[in-house]
């Protein structure tokens, strides 16, 4: 026979078990408080979600990882020959040029555009 496992159920399991790690953690602190020097995690030592404690580097630390990523990009760069779109200038983007014609009719489009707008608001 299946158990059902109904939500009154689920919640009171739930309920259970917070109380568990509540009684737990503190008799981890307490058992911390016991040790020499009254030992406690940091929060920066706590492991994080991927399950690792997260790494703190000085800032002279990193301006030395800095300088050797600079330093293996240069020599990776060296090795390579020089593309033609870094070799050349770049090229300057053709323009479109619009006929006397089409300026024209543009024009005329607008200037009958206007002159609606302006017989509307006369009548209004």
């Amino acid at each position: 026979m299946p158990k059902q496992l109904t939500q009154p159920i689920i919640e009171a399991a739930i309920k259970g078990y917070l109380a568990q790690k509540a009684e737990i953690d503190s008799q981890i602190a307490d058992l911390r408080s016991m040790l020499p020097g009254g030992i406690r995690m940091s929060p920066a030592a706590t492991p994080s979600e991927t399950g690792r404690p997260r790494k703190k580097f000085s800032a002279a630390t990193r301006r030395k990882m800095a300088a050797a990523q600079r330093a293996r990009y240069s020599k990776l760069r060296q090795g390579s020959e020089p593309t033609q779109a870094a070799s050349s200038k770049p090229a300057k983007r053709k323009r479109r040029k619009m006929s006397a014609a089409g300026k024209a009719a543009i024009a005329a489009a607008v200037k009958k555009r206007w002159a609606a707008i302006r017989a509307a608001k006369k009548a209004a």
